[in-house]
């Protein structure tokens, strides 16, 4: 079974815009490893618009399924993660301003950034999952960068199977095929959601695990509506 990571920037999110601590993070996160959550994911950003640094020490003594940290390698992301000792870093080339992750990594022209970076990190027993495109040269680089595994970026698959094309899977079931010839673990993440993951995963042959947040959370919202509105009501008769 492919693995879910739920990745819950969306309720920092949600709890930074009214300041105090709801929702409480640390509870949504021990809540979903409780319902069946195989891991934890976050995203933390140097100016802290959603987790924020605290977050991600608070939550290491709570995560006891996978934690997974996110983020652009910069000095003090990688302080960070060396402190915490996630379960996986999966490093991601956004940009400080980046609203959210827009593309994979160039793994041939960081091959030499990116492979001092990993072996700092599986030094300190820290699983490594370098973000990338589904392009075969790309996934190549990652192999000779020396990662444990990679994280297949979907947005694109995700916008092609919204408007009906289900070929937009070949480039990721090609990549998925490469990755699984070099011994490259996959991931996989970003804008997949319950539309699409199931078609996702059948054609993406030993998928090891999903981080999913944006999606997962909204639909919750959707799901739990009428649930909370008639609790409401109940309350007010």
């Amino acid at each position: 079974m492919t693995k879910l990571s739920v990745n819950i920037n969306k309720i920092a999110t949600l709890r930074n815009a009214r300041g105090g601590n709801v929702p409480d993070l640390l509870k949504v996160a021990a809540d979903i490893q409780k319902f069946g959550a195989q891991g934890i994911t976050i995203h933390p950003r140097p100016d802290e618009r959603h987790i924020r640094y605290q977050d991600a020490r608070d939550l290491k003594s709570i995560v006891y399924t996978e934690y997974n940290i996110e983020g652009n390698p910069e000095p003090k992301f990688i302080d960070l993660v060396l402190a915490i000792k996630p379960t996986q870093v999966t490093l991601v080339p956004d940009a400080d301003d980046a609203i959210t992750s827009n593309a994979g990594w160039n793994t041939i022209k960081h091959k030499d950034y990116l492979s001092e970076i990993v072996k700092e990190f599986q030094r300190n027993n820290i699983r490594t999952s370098i973000f990338v495109d589904p392009n075969l040269e790309m996934i190549e680089g990652a192999k000779a960068i020396g990662t444990e595994r990679i994280e297949l970026y979907t947005e694109a698959f995700a916008h092609e199977y919204g408007l009906g094309n289900k070929n937009g899977i070949d480039a990721y079931r090609n990549a998925a095929i490469l990755a699984n010839e070099l011994g490259l673990g996959i991931n996989a993440g970003h804008d997949l959601s319950q539309e699409n993951i199931a078609f996702f995963k059948q054609n993406i042959p030993n998928l090891l695990e999903v981080s999913i947040g944006h999606a997962l959370i909204s639909e919750a919202i959707y799901l739990g509506l009428d649930n909370v509105v008639n609790m409401y009501l109940n309350k007010l008769k």
